[in-house]
């Protein structure tokens, strides 16, 4: 089965050309590097308790300039995520898709969004790199973050919503994982069936699991709002963590860690097979 005329016209794709469609290649790339480390990460905190690192962005770029050639590697992840950037905003502008439809105002909003994000990913590995930021981990950040707004008029209201936001968004990756519609953004004619299975339950596996832990940042910031306390937000590493305080112990946390790394393989198939 292939995805069929009416299911691409339905993703809202943007046509581009060669220079966007290398740049979004680059940044799903990029994307999938910190993933798997990721992923890697919170498995080893599984298995033993610990890890060697926080199981977050920061902890993956400081596994990554370990390595020989880190230094290297992190100029190249600058560029994968300021060329994502370009990318999601090129898209935010563009009224036309790849059908010569013209793209509903909200997948643009939401492109714009990504490429705020993704700006900020790209600033924060560039302070890495070059040594002048990153002391501070997801978990610091939450805390600090929320701490300011609460800090603010109105900020119980403000911090609620934006843990809302969260746990809305994380939801939504969830069931679309499930739904399957990544397929539709992706060049399915040119898989064979067994290439075609594999990256769907890569896909629907990756997917999920980013949204469970999405979901899981934005109910702890939730908390904190609720109990006035900024100490009750968590970041990546401390939300994958208490996956391991559940009923279900370290498996919890395995499944989820698995599911991580397998969205930083969904990511190279992306960069790979995506209709740019």
């Amino acid at each position: 089965m292939v995805t069929t005329a009416r299911e691409f016209r339905s993703s809202g794709a943007v046509s581009a050309g060669p220079f966007l469609r290398a740049a979004g290649r680059a940044g799903f790339t990029a994307r999938g590097v910190v993933y798997v480390v990721i992923g890697y990460l919170a498995l080893r905190i599984a298995m033993d308790g610990r890890g060697p690192d926080e199981a977050d962005r920061e902890g993956a770029l400081r596994q990554i300039a370990a390595r020989p050639g880190g230094t290297l590697l992190l100029w190249l992840l600058v560029l994968g995520f300021a060329c994502m950037t370009l990318w999601r905003a090129a898209a935010a502008i563009s009224h036309d898709g790849h059908d010569g439809g013209r793209r509903k105002p909200g997948k643009r909003l939401l492109d714009a969004g990504r490429a705020v994000f993704y700006a900020s990913v790209c600033w924060g590995t560039a302070a890495f790199a070059s040594g002048t930021g990153g002391g501070s981990n997801s978990d610091r950040a939450s805390k600090d973050w929320t701490a300011d707004a609460l800090a603010l008029p109105g900020g119980r209201l403000l911090v609620g919503a934006a843990g809302l936001a969260l746990v809305g968004v994380g939801v939504g990756i969830a069931v679309r994982a499930a739904l399957r519609t990544f397929l539709r953004r992706l060049d399915t004619a040119s898989m064979g069936r067994r290439t075609r299975a594999a990256v769907t339950g890569i896909g629907v596996a990756g997917n999920a699991a980013r949204g469970v832990v999405f979901a899981g940042v934005g109910l702890f910031v939730m908390t904190a709002a609720a109990r006035f306390d900024p100490g009750r937000a968590r970041g990546i590493d401390d939300t994958l963590r208490s996956f391991a305080d559940t009923p279900a112990g370290p498996w919890l946390l395995a499944v989820v860690a698995l599911g991580l790394l397998l969205f930083g393989v969904f990511s190279f198939v992306s960069a790979r097979r995506r209709r740019f």
